[in-house]
């Protein structure tokens, strides 16, 4: 089953921008797209322009950013891409993530040029405005740029955080419950750990006062805290971490040398000499030959398919 997944349409090839041209990225192409099912927008010719067409541009004037001609700001299109996009979103309910083209003045996610009237650019830029309302009216859904795609950190926590998502709603798919909730939960334990710790802690009391919620109410709760832990992006010291707390359910079953080995490859991981996936993979033998129905129910383990080799680089 495929991850429904927004994209702009530039991204995924499609001739839209305004110089007739397109944006493709080949990840998304060639590797995501065995795993995500895209939705193309293009908010500009959504909103009825050509490709080409005249470069348009945001514009700071009396407090408001307004999407504007670049070579004439009196061609404003701003109210056609507020109705468009407020059209759209509700659409977008059931996707995963969202990539987005980078500075684009409709789809940019950061550091999109913000023009003032004196034809100057205002420090640290702005968010497109389809993009802005997007992140605004789903603050849960991983959204990410083409060009950041080429970081290998942050192209691999886009990818885990769909991932994730795409758990989380095929694990109450039909199935809205506690139980569900709460085993959910508790594999992704080891994620919390290596995301962000103090997530750990509160997401574990929310879970606690499950039975006195609304249920329909706490999973929008739970979504959004739990979308924001992971998040935060897991680094070899959190990662260490984890590797040290996963070491210790072995304590009684490895003999000295295995016991050595392990410990020297958390050691090589944690000095930047090996990548996490040599610790992982030793730790995965050692549950063939000593199962362990917790660590094995641990997303953490295995958080996406192993043909995107994106632990790597980690």
């Amino acid at each position: 089953m495929l991850i429904p997944i927004g994209i702009s349409a530039c991204v995924i090839g499609e001739k839209v921008r305004f110089d007739g041209g397109h944006k493709m990225n080949r990840f998304v192409t060639e590797e995501l797209s065995e795993y995500f099912q895209f939705k193309p927008i293009c908010p500009e010719v959504g909103i009825g322009l050509p490709s080409p067409r005249p470069a348009i541009r945001l514009l700071e004037t009396n407090g408001e950013q307004r999407l504007v001609g670049s070579q004439d700001s009196d061609q404003d299109h701003t109210e056609k891409m507020v109705i468009f996009t407020d059209k759209q979103i509700p659409k977008l309910q059931e996707m995963c993530g969202y990539i987005v083209c980078a500075k684009s003045p409709t789809c940019g996610m950061e550091r999109v040029k913000l023009y003032i009237e004196n034809g100057n650019t205002l420090a640290g830029g702005t968010t497109g405005i389809f993009t802005r309302k997007l992140m605004e009216q789903m603050p849960w859904l991983p959204v990410e740029e083409d060009g950041r795609l080429q970081d290998p950190v942050l192209r691999e926590n886009f990818v885990f955080r769909v991932f994730a998502l795409h758990d989380l709603y095929e694990s109450i798919k039909d199935n809205l419950t506690r139980d569900a909730i709460v085993k959910f939960h508790s594999r992704y334990k080891l994620v919390f750990m290596a995301h962000h710790s103090i997530s750990y802690q509160s997401l574990g009391r929310l879970v606690a006062t499950i039975n006195e919620w609304d249920l329909e109410e706490f999973f929008i709760a739970y979504r959004l805290q739990f979308m924001d832990a992971i998040k935060c992006r897991a680094n070899i010291r959190t990662n260490t971490n984890v590797l040290m707390h996963m070491q210790g359910y072995f304590k009684q079953l490895l003999d000295k040398k295995q016991k050595a080995e392990l410990a020297d490859l958390i050691m090589n991981y944690r000095k930047g000499h090996l990548p996490l996936l040599a610790p992982l993979t030793l730790f995965e033998h050692y549950l063939q030959l000593h199962p362990n129905a917790y660590l094995q129910s641990q997303r953490y383990l295995n958080p996406y398919p192993k043909e995107l080799r994106l632990r790597f680089s980690l």
